[in-house]
């Protein structure tokens, strides 16, 4: 699965089939996406591949470069999970990460137990956050009452790169209620709400 930026396509394509070579592997199909790797969920190309992997029409997804597959930690390491669920391996041409082997397994175990730490410490940061404005006497949790539908349209809308005062005016457009009840939205409430703890642990998973 390669992208546009770094080595280009043709670069990152003649690298991933030069190891496929080197390691004995057959090239089932080469894909490429144009769209960056800032969120998997919102990738189709990305997303085929990951199907196909699953129905067993592959054993590996060998990738050029990290950022070209995503560029959040938590969606590689939930990738990383998935693979071992589902029967399949990663290969990251960048970062040296194999999979199929014994030393890559454990590489994608440190990725993964970081980006667990990392959750926690949004966690943390949230509650500390919340404790101190309720000692400072103002108001905790306004946009918590936000559906949680619209949490995830948010969350949604921004990792696929919308400006905050897009995704006000689309909320706006579409008529959706703000946590407390207002009919609309501004850049501020948007950001209010991707900082809030559910939106944080949606940004995590």
């Amino acid at each position: 699965m390669q992208g546009l930026e770094g080595l280009g396509i043709a670069g990152q394509v003649a690298k991933c089939q030069d190891y496929a070579t080197r390691q004995g592997l057959e090239v089932v199909e080469t894909l490429t996406e144009a769209k960056s790797g800032k969120s998997v969920k919102s990738r189709p190309v990305l997303n085929d591949a990951l199907s196909r992997l699953k129905a067993g029409e592959a054993d590996a997804l060998i990738v050029a470069k990290l950022d070209r597959l995503s560029r959040s930690l938590f969606d590689f390491a939930n990738l990383l999970q998935r693979a071992e669920r589902e029967g399949w391996s990663v290969i990251l041409l960048d970062l040296g990460v194999d999979t199929t082997t014994p030393v890559g397994r454990l590489q994608a175990q440190i990725v993964a137990s970081v980006a667990e730490f990392e959750r926690a410490r949004i966690s943390e940061r949230c509650r500390d956050a919340a404790k101190a404005k309720k000692a400072r006497g103002e108001r905790v949790g306004g946009v918590g009452v936000t559906p949680l539908s619209t949490v995830k349209a948010v969350v949604a809308m921004r990792q696929d790169g919308l400006a905050l005062s897009a995704i006000a005016s689309e909320l706006n457009a579409q008529g959706v209620a703000t946590g407390r009840g207002g009919k609309s939205w501004y850049a501020s409430s948007v950001k209010a709400l991707l900082q809030s703890e559910r939106a944080q642990q949606l940004i995590a998973a």
